[in-house]
């Protein structure tokens, strides 16, 4: 049986208690985590300061370097995971079993985080806007037109509270290391495989254990991690958006209500830009918050909406080691079942339409023993009024809204993803002053296009230091 350890700031600890990861289709048990706590944490967090002094050994371009090292062993190398090994293919077969992705998705999801750890060195250039690396390691220096400025580390790590749906999340705390700030994960319980595998490839790259805290446990696992960083990230559904609002030590994520407008000067030519609404709602079974949840324009929807439908209606669970699986599972009982009844509920509103069900052969929801799907699912809106017009699904779940285009900037709500296909420069202007909106894209892209030289969801550099007044004298003549 595969044993996985804590890990307090690179040494594995056993508990006494342990957790058990089983697979969602036959509960098979696949492995046992020992399991932290809140206290245990709290304990801890008083070393965090070492994290930093470890990392400072090194700098920044050094660290960049082993990053790019430690990609290649992520994604191809056998590495150590607790008592035993794990393979690329172990790694795919484990998380799938775990997390409902198909294989394939996995696989995907593997190669993007490598990615980012392989062009590090651009991503911490692209985010620091050419800031001399130095000048974090050091916390003040000359920039390039020969200003002295200063930057302060605002924690010595970052904790993070990860989620399970969507292995995708953990590039946003993959910089932290090359950036010489520690770091402590409370992983997902179905989705701890890429923080221990990147964690494995990282030490095999010779960058220091010491940095590394990850604690797979319960939820006061999670207070504690937010408690005690003065730093932190957490992914969860609005109600955690709501709770961290405006609170400067965490960075919630979560649902990203993304959007396609279509502008008055393209929505004639829709049928062209077919295939962007139809893959920004499908990629990834739909988990992702950048994928399109609803699709806006002042005409033609009810024809945009049909055509969708066409396309995802049909579509029907398969196996997960199948290539061509292209939905996910819910592999918690009973959540599929509630989305599947409130949607149903609230389609009994005036002003929508499922269009899906006539291309569909089947009910919507598809359940099984142990776990259960979500067919995709298209929304006719008639106005952004209905409960339906604006409403975020974990699987492909898309409503497309009639709206004028005078009013969408202020009808579509927070969107972190806006992808506007215009050409319409007035109406660009519009789009580039919505505060509302976190990422805009223009034209043909998208909303699942991701710029890794551009910061996903607030840039982590901001997050993680802070630009103050600093002077120094010169040194005395002699």
């Amino acid at each position: 049986m595969l044993q996985i350890p804590v890990i307090r700031w690179g040494k594995p600890y056993e508990s006494m208690e342990k957790g058990s990861v089983v697979h969602f289709e036959t509960g098979e048990e696949l492995a046992q985590m020992d399991q932290a706590n809140g206290g245990l944490i709290k304990m801890d967090m008083r070393k965090a300061g070492r994290a930093r002094e470890v990392l400072r050994q090194f700098d920044i371009e050094d660290l960049c370097h082993k990053c790019a090292e430690a990609a290649d062993d992520f994604l191809e190398a056998e590495l150590p995971l607790g008592n035993g090994t794990q393979t690329p293919q172990d790694f795919c077969r484990i998380q799938s079993a775990t997390t409902g992705l198909p294989e394939h998705m996995c696989a995907f999801n593997m190669k993007k985080n490598a990615f980012v750890m392989k062009h590090m060195r651009d991503v911490l250039d692209a985010l620091t806007r050419g800031l001399p690396f130095e000048i974090l390691s050091k916390g003040y220096g000359m920039e390039s037109r020969g200003v002295m400025v200063s930057y302060q580390a605002t924690s010595p790590v970052l904790g993070a509270v990860l989620p399970n749906n969507s292995p995708g999340v953990h590039t946003l705390w993959l910089p932290l290391i090359p950036m010489q700030l520690g770091l402590v994960l409370k992983p997902g319980s179905q989705e701890p495989w890429t923080p221990y595998r990147m964690y494995a490839a990282m030490a095999k790259a010779g960058i220091p254990e010491e940095a590394w805290s990850i604690y797979p446990g319960g939820h006061d696992c999670g207070n504690a991690v937010l408690e005690t960083c003065e730093r932190s990230m957490v992914f969860g559904g609005q109600q955690t958006i709501d709770k961290y609002a405006g609170n400067p030590k965490v960075q919630p994520h979560g649902p990203g209500f993304s959007k396609i407008l279509i502008g008055d000067d393209c929505v004639d030519q829709w049928e062209d830009y077919l295939d962007i609404m139809v893959d920004s709602v499908f990629a990834n079974s739909g988990r992702s918050c950048i994928n399109a949840s609803s699709i806006w324009a002042s005409r033609h929807t009810e024809e945009i909406a049909d055509a969708i439908a066409q396309k995802l209606g049909p579509v029907v669970p398969k196996a997960m080691t199948d290539p061509e699986a292209s939905l996910a599972a819910f592999t918690t009982k009973g959540v599929a079942e509630a989305m599947n009844n409130q949607i149903e509920e609230k389609l009994k509103e005036s002003g929508v339409t499922e269009v899906t069900s006539k291309y569909r052969d089947g009910d919507r929801l598809v359940s099984h023993e142990r776990h259960d799907f979500l067919r995709p699912t298209v929304i006719h809106a008639k106005s952004p009024e209905p409960f339906l017009a604006n409403t975020e699904y974990m699987f492909p779940f898309v409503s497309v809204v009639e709206c004028p285009q005078k009013q969408m900037i202020k009808s579509i709500g927070p969107t972190l993803v806006c992808s506007a296909l215009t050409e319409d420069a007035a109406w660009t202007n519009e789009l580039l002053d919505a505060t509302h909106i976190d990422r805009l894209n223009v034209g043909r892209v998208k909303t699942m296009q991701l710029n890794w030289l551009q910061p996903h969801e607030g840039n982590i550099i901001e997050f993680m230091f802070r630009n103050r007044a600093f002077q120094n004298s010169p040194p005395p003549a002699h």
